[in-house]
């Protein structure tokens, strides 16, 4: 890592990290919130969720401040300069999870009235994978760790399965009885916000990647297996 002089300019580099650190800490709670809202049928939980939300828009608009603020006083260059607007680019798929968990959050107080249709929907495994992408994409960007990051991307594979399983599970739920049609619909909705904070957590990684290696995995047909 670069070595300063200005202490100052250090501080805030270490600032932004612990930022955007924290804010990934605030949305990766914020879908744990969301699903055990879901799950437990529980309301003022999802609506609780809902009213963090502003806490999550809080954090991006301060860390776009400090980044902009580093670029315009300090002019760094190379690895801080692609650290500072890889963290611009962070915040923006963070506050986009954010908004997802909001949306789950959403279908939770529509579905609390509703009888489930079967407990054995896989909803929380998907839940906990998509979390735990995003958890891992957050280490290697504070740790720089590309071979963590690339392990995320080759992650994003196991949660397109499982919300495909998931499609075809709810579909047939909905042929057999058309009653269900409603819920299932709400259900297919959180699948395929679960793959979404899978993908934002996988561009995140891709982020990473380019900020150590100075070299874009994205648009490529599939990650490489190792760099």
């Amino acid at each position: 890592m670069p070595i300063h002089t200005d202490r100052t300019y250090e501080l805030q580099l270490e600032k932004l990290r612990a930022s955007v650190l924290e804010m990934g800490g605030l949305v990766e709670d914020q879908i744990a919130q969301a699903m055990r809202a879901l799950t437990a049928r529980d309301q003022t939980l999802a609506r609780a969720t809902i009213e963090r939300d502003h806490m999550v828009n809080r954090l991006d608009v301060e860390i776009d401040d400090l980044a902009l603020k580093l670029l315009a006083l300090h002019q760094p260059a190379a690895r801080d300069l692609r650290l500072i607007t890889t963290a611009l680019k962070v915040t923006t798929d963070l506050e986009r999870i954010g908004d997802l968990a909001e949306h789950i959050a959403e279908r939770a107080t529509e579905l609390a009235g509703e009888l489930p249709i079967k407990p054995s929907i896989d909803l929380p495994r998907m839940a906990e994978l998509a979390r735990d992408m995003l958890r891992r994409s957050l280490d290697a960007f504070v740790r720089e760790d590309e071979k963590l990051a690339l392990s995320v991307c080759n992650a994003d594979d196991t949660i397109d399965q499982l919300h495909g399983q998931l499609f075809r599970e709810l579909v047939e739920f909905m042929a057999e009885d058309p009653r269900t049609v409603s819920r299932a619909m709400r259900l297919l909705f959180v699948s395929k916000y679960l793959e979404r904070v899978g993908d934002h957590a996988t561009n995140i990684a891709e982020m990473v990647i380019f900020m150590v290696k100075g070299r874009s995995i994205r648009h490529l047909d599939r990650p490489p297996r190792e760099l």
